[in-house]
């Protein structure tokens, strides 16, 4: 069956997109802190890996969401582009198997940092960041068109709701700082209004500040 919502029930579809910005310069980078830091210290290697693990937990919980919510939809609503909803999913465990190999090679090397062990973690990373942004770029390109066209704002919208849900008070504001970090401000201003009331006030104030913290530290400014 194919389905098309009207106009004044379709998603801003741009949030992914600038979710999608977040993965692609957090992932992007964190090789550079790995060969970065230095042998024997676990102080830096904590941080360091701590901000993967978090990166890869937002991942997780991004394509969560559209298992449990966009691609049943548009497999139902999309025909007949199932085929590339099918393609989607197959990527979605090619990331997973990447980032499995990824874990214990980060538990080594934060117990232990060398040179030899991050330089095998970084390039594990290179290896997942480039499946991962292939995925990225080809759900750019053809499945936000669709979900445009077959997915209504209200049910968009549970994606974002799965994520607010399983991340941690801790978590929440350093997450949502990642995202709106290179958002425009249109972009920024869209995103905190799907927010309640009470969340918006906490990204704006303490959440403020805890993003500030925890990025000085990882990034030294």
């Amino acid at each position: 069956m194919t389905a098309t919502v009207p106009h004044d029930q379709r998603p801003d579809i741009q949030e992914m997109v600038v979710i999608h910005r977040a993965f692609r310069r957090e992932f992007g980078i964190v090789p550079t802190y790995i060969r970065a830091t230095a042998d024997g210290d676990t102080a830096r290697a904590t941080v360091v890996a701590r901000h993967l693990r978090l990166c890869m937990a937002g991942l997780e919980m991004h394509h969560t969401g559209e298992d449990i919510v966009l691609w049943p939809l548009l497999l139902e609503r999309a025909a007949p582009s199932t085929g590339l909803v099918e393609t989607m999913q197959a990527q979605h465990h090619r990331v997973d198997a990447h980032i499995e190999a990824v874990e214990p090679a980060l538990a080594a090397w934060q117990e232990h940092p060398t040179a030899a062990a991050g330089d095998q973690l970084a390039t594990l990373v290179e290896g997942f960041s480039a499946a991962l942004f292939e995925h990225l770029d080809l759900e750019e390109r053809e499945i936000l068109p669709l979900a445009y066209r077959h997915v209504t704002d209200a049910e968009w919208r549970q994606m974002g709701q799965h994520g607010t849900e399983v991340m941690s008070t801790s978590e929440l504001p350093i997450m949502f700082g990642l995202v709106l970090e290179d958002a425009e401000p249109d972009e920024r201003a869209r995103m905190l209004a799907t927010l309640p009331v009470p969340v918006r006030l906490v990204l704006r104030t303490v959440g403020a500040w805890q993003f500030s913290r925890y990025v000085r530290r990882l990034r030294g400014r």
